[in-house]
């Protein structure tokens, strides 16, 4: 049965776009303004820098991410690990979401996030 987990409203969301080498992130301030976008490559460095700048934000934090056979595991782990909500969505719905905003079906990693 599916769990029923509400958003925080005072939450930072990132979507995050998941491939073999690099990784697009998006974060999200809850009180607006420009969105912060990243780069993360598929390192150890990378995933120790990107889980330091969550974490000094000091508020729950978001994450939403599509699954990836296993190119998301490590990344997944590693926020998981220092505690961050990890939310998987849907390939269908980010790809209905992406032709909705963006009228039309072509796909890049910094669009999907």
């Amino acid at each position: 049965m599916t769990k029923y987990l509400s958003t925080p409203t005072n939450a930072v969301l990132v979507a995050i776009d998941m491939s073999k080498h690099r990784h697009e992130v998006l974060i999200e301030r809850p009180e607006g303004g420009r969105r912060r976008r990243m780069s993360v490559m598929a390192t150890k460095d990378d995933y120790d820098r990107l889980v330091e700048e969550l974490a000094s934000m000091a508020r729950p934090i978001v994450i939403g991410f599509e699954a990836t056979g296993n190119y998301h595991r490590t990344l997944a782990y590693k926020l998981l690990a220092a505690g961050f909500q990890l939310r998987l969505i849907s390939s269908v719905a980010l790809a209905r979401t992406r032709e909705a905003l963006h009228n039309g079906w072509d796909k890049n990693d910094p669009k999907d996030a």
